[in-house]
């Protein structure tokens, strides 16, 4: 089987995901997409009409995010109209899916050029956009699926998983996420974003709270108590959704803002090729993809998947624990990556080493494409080898993924 090669990963700073009062949340979702595809160019010197295919990630694909952003991204950034684009939605998986299926074409032999990313504005009002089951009165009663939030602090109850642990893992986020900007760990990939009179829209990371402690997260009250009685018209509430499955459980509420994913807007952006092409054109590989897998799991609990996708990847692999140097786990929610390291035992200096989305924020559809930039730097920094990245998603699925640097 030929190899995909990563010759390039980068990405925008993340802006504040508020309308009216982000650094980005004027601007437009393809601005953000444009951004990445022209420094991709612009770093590497590549003729766009050459590249098979842009396989982009977006979740929310309504209003200025809906029609393709992918492509129309590219069209935004001036390639060459024979380079074509598709957009795709797992969720919040959705950064990482497309850089798998980019992969998994260059390593079938269909294709040589290819890139992979993702964008969400959620500054953007979400007309539109229907709950975990569009409304699907069959489907919820099949598998009803309730507010990720919900299914957070659901999960801290069943597995008995305390809010110090998770005040104290949001915590520690920040202090990885303070130390990492401050030593310039982000620079090599964060590309400005400009607004279109050549100003300065945003060059830093807008989210993160440097000065949070387990203390101060200590007096945040629960997000998802009031989330969990909320009743649209005669749907259930998502209390009442999960009871549907776990009638005994009594849902403890620990999940607030500052143990939970941050709202944000961003875009990022992953150039990969095959071993001819890149050998050919004088491009220079820094990763290779070693494996890719997808896990569904439980959608009532909706967030348990990243576990058994990441044992799926290392099985596909033929690799172990022992054998991955650094793991990035979405900090979808504290419980998601907490439970993730207490599952496999993992050395936690090896996980999110410097910080997640507690801390940075996560735009949904691009996430997956930051990890893998973010972790590829640090493996480089670092001077290691075999990177894992994995992340919940809605629907109750995880995508996963194996990077070795060459």
């Amino acid at each position: 089987m030929p190899d995909a090669f990563i010759i390039d990963a980068c990405r925008t700073p993340r802006g504040v995901g508020k309308p009216g009062k982000g650094a980005l949340a004027h601007l437009h979702p393809q601005h953000l997409g444009r951004t990445v595809l022209e420094a991709l160019v612009e770093r590497n010197g590549f003729d766009s009409a050459e590249v098979d295919d842009i396989v982009w990630g977006t979740s929310s694909q309504v209003s200025e995010q809906s029609g393709d952003l992918g492509r129309m991204a590219a069209l935004d950034a001036g390639y060459d109209t024979k380079a074509s684009g598709v957009t795709l939605d797992r969720f919040c998986g959705s950064g990482i899916t497309a850089t798998s299926f980019a992969a998994n074409a260059v390593m079938a032999g269909m294709e040589d050029l290819v890139i992979s990313g993702g964008t969400e504005m959620m500054s953007l009002p979400k007309k539109g956009l229907l709950p975990m089951g569009a409304n699907n009165v069959h489907l919820q009663e099949l598998h009803p699926q309730p507010h990720q939030g919900v299914c957070a602090d659901a999960i801290a109850t069943l597995d008995n998983i305390p809010r110090d642990a998770l005040d104290a893992h949001a915590a520690e986020s920040q202090a990885r996420a303070d130390r990492a900007i401050k030593e310039g760990r982000f620079d090599k990939s964060l590309i400005p974003v400009m607004n279109l009179d050549g100003t300065v829209a945003l060059d830093h990371e807008e989210f993160p709270r440097p000065q949070t402690t387990a203390e101060s997260l200590a007096a945040l009250q629960p997000s998802f108590a009031a989330a969990a009685d909320y009743r649209h018209g005669d749907s259930p509430t998502y209390r009442e959704l999960v009871a549907q499955k776990f009638p005994d459980l009594e849902i403890e509420h620990v999940h607030h803002a500052g143990n939970s994913s941050g709202v944000v807007d961003g875009a990022a952006a992953i150039l990969m090729a095959s071993e001819g092409y890149a050998k050919a054109n004088g491009l220079e590989p820094r990763a290779r993809i070693v494996a890719t897998a997808n896990m569904g799991d439980d959608p009532t609990l909706m967030l348990n998947a990243p576990v058994p996708a990441a044992k799926k990847v290392l099985s596909r692999a033929g690799m172990t624990i022992d054998d991955i140097d650094l793991f990035e786990v979405n900090e979808a929610f504290a419980v998601v990556s907490e439970k993730f390291q207490r599952l496999l035992d993992l050395d936690r200096d090896k996980v999110n080493v410097n910080g997640g989305a507690m801390a940075l924020g996560h735009p949904i559809g691009a996430t997956g494409a930051i990890l893998i930039g973010t972790l590829l730097d640090e493996l480089e920094r670092r001077d290691q080898q075999v990177g894992l990245i994995t992340m919940c998603a809605g629907g109750g699925m995880a995508p996963a993924i194996i990077i070795e640097r060459v």
